[in-house]
Parts: C-alpha cells; structure tokens; sequence
C-alpha cells in the first residue's frame, strides 16, 4: 500500500470526512496548533537565543532549559497531537502540497539537531553552564533550531495556499 493510497483511505473514514466538514472542529483545531506552536516556539527561541549568547547572559543556561523546556514540551506535544488531527481532515490535499513534505524534512532535521545537541553538548553543560557566550557547538545548535523553526513555519503556512496545489 502506497502513503498516497493510505491517504486516500483515511479521506474516507468517517472521522475524517466529518472533521473536514466540520464548521467549527477544524477551525478550533487549527488555532489550538497555532497557539500551542506560539507557545513553543516563543519559548524554545529563547532557550536558543541563550545559547547563542544574546539574551539571558547573566542565567546560567541549565537554569533557563529547566525553567523552560517544561513548557516547551508541552506545547509542542499539543502542537503534535493537533497537527496530527488537521492532517487527519484533509489527508490527501496535505500528502501532496509539496510545502507539507518540506515542513516534515524540516521537522525531522529539527529533530535530528535536537538530540544531536542534548545528547553531546549539552551532556557538558557544567563546563559552560555560566559562559556569556556558550561554545561553537551549542551556538550552532540554537541557530539551527532558530533557523529549522522558522522555515517549519512559513511551510507550515504555504500548506493553506491552495495555488501550489498539483498532484505530485
């Protein structure tokens, strides 16, 4: 069974259909992702901005990851689970928008980074823990992320645009 097959099948659940035809379930769905990704983003671009260096200077950075990393997985546990339910409404139009397969690349090398970076760098966190401005490697880290999340957004915005829509 290919993906696109698999799409197509889920389409036509039951669940599926009424959720994409559904005039308030969607729309609340799509705002609870949008503000769950608000609230993850805002706070993980914090944490990266510490590890760049430029704000928080005088926190030690293990101070702002406890603080912060709570939260931050919380939303994007939020943010998974409803981005899975607005796929879920419209699985076929969402497979084939090219943008949708960018922004999964684009999660997955977020991703990638993210464990890269707490199971390395941040393993030695004691060693830099009070630096102004944290080593290469964890300034590396925090621009990715920066960089990965910020291109995960304006694909995640151009999926609603329905005038890139061509079957792959």
């Amino acid at each position: 069974m290919s993906l696109l097959t698999f799409c197509e099948w889920l389409a036509n659940t039951p669940g599926s259909i009424a959720l994409h035809e559904s005039i308030y379930v969607y729309p609340v769905i799509e705002s609870i992702h949008v503000l769950t990704l608000c609230l993850f983003l805002g706070l993980a671009a914090m944490l990266d901005l510490r590890l760049l260096g430029i704000t928080l200077r005088e926190t030690p950075v293990s101070e702002v990851a406890d603080r912060l990393l709570p939260w931050t997985i919380a939303g994007f546990v939020v943010m998974v689970i409803s981005g899975a339910f607005l796929f879920y409404g419209i699985p076929v139009r969402t497979y084939q928008n090219i943008f949708f397969r960018i922004k999964v690349v684009l999660l997955v090398l977020s991703g990638v980074n993210a464990f890269v970076f707490h199971s390395t760098v941040y393993r030695k966190v004691a060693e830099w823990n009070l630096d102004t401005v944290p080593p290469i490697r964890a300034r590396l880290a925090g621009g990715l992320s920066l960089l990965f999340w910020a291109s995960i957004v304006v694909a995640g915005r151009m999926i609603a645009y329905n005038w890139f829509d061509k079957p792959l």
